[in-house]
């Protein structure tokens, strides 16, 4: 075995001692693998556990124009390693890099209906209705049991979602008789709505439904699935539900991630007059 060899061999036992300790705190499996895939390449490229070390890493990703969320992820993930499994726990504050304050994209409910229209799988268009009607991320709507559907109560429980929480949210009515299709003769253990192989649907494939009715619809805007979680709280606000119910239902723990949605519910903003139309 060369030095090579043995090196990345180091280097993937490292990375495997990271994947555990995030499991044993319940980490979900997309922060598993994305804190993974970060020390991976810290380490490939030769970073020491030095403040020196992380910070000139860190600004390298700076200088490639890398995102602030991405540079926060290695921040995090460089850390989590140097302090829970190396036992680093000394005096290495790393800045977090300020993250841009971009208004989320939100559609309204006229081009909601023209997206919903384009999808022509039945059981893709109710996906697509439930995650807006419900506010739900693509994970949680992929991830739906038959027993987490509560056609008498107009609930709709969602299990482990972001931070291991579970939270209660709402069962549109307009989709219950749909629902119970999908509920009828399934248990519950099942998937609400399982892939013609058997199992869950990808969070990609769902992802693909909606940027195919999107560009579909004729719409001139670059939204994502999780537009359609930001359209459900905004347009909870413009109809007065309070932003402590909207934090909730969101499953949001701090409000002020909740109240960036106030900053583009616009109901308010149309009765104010332009000084041109004056």
């Amino acid at each position: 075995m060369n030095d090579s060899t043995g090196q990345l061999l180091e280097i993937e036992q490292e990375v495997g001692r990271l994947r555990d300790g995030l499991r044993l705190r319940n980490y979900s499996p997309k922060t598993v693998k994305n804190y993974c895939g970060c020390l991976r390449r810290y380490l490939l490229e030769g970073g020491d556990m030095s403040k020196a070390a992380i910070m000139d890493f860190l600004l390298g990703l700076v200088a490639l124009e890398k995102s602030s969320e991405t540079v926060n992820m290695y921040t995090s993930a460089i850390m989590f390693y140097r302090k829970h499994l190396l036992g680093l726990w000394g005096d290495c504050k790393i800045p977090f890099a300020r993250r841009n304050k971009r208004l989320p994209v939100v559609f309204t409910k006229t081009e909601l209906k023209s997206i919903f229209v384009c999808v022509q799988n039945a059981k893709h268009k109710i996906m697509l209705e439930l995650a807006y009607g419900a506010g739900l991320r693509v994970s949680e709507v992929v991830k739906l049991k038959v027993s987490d559907v509560r056609l008498e109560e107009g609930l709709l429980l969602i299990r482990e979602a972001k931070g291991g929480k579970d939270r209660l949210s709402l069962l549109p009515e307009k989709l219950k008789i749909g629902l119970a299709g999908f509920v009828a003769g399934c248990e519950g253990r099942e998937y609400l709505f399982p892939s013609e192989r058997g199992g869950r649907l990808t969070e990609r494939t769902l992802q693909k439904v909606f940027e195919k009715a999107l560009e579909r619809s004729g719409l001139m805007k670059e939204g994502t699935f999780h537009s359609l979680r930001h359209s459900f709280a905004t347009h909870l606000l413009e109809n007065g539900v309070d932003l402590r119910f909207v934090q909730e239902l969101l499953g949001h723990s701090s409000i002020r991630t909740t109240q960036r949605y106030t900053h583009v519910a616009s109901s308010a903003l149309r009765n104010i007059q332009s000084p041109l139309d004056l």
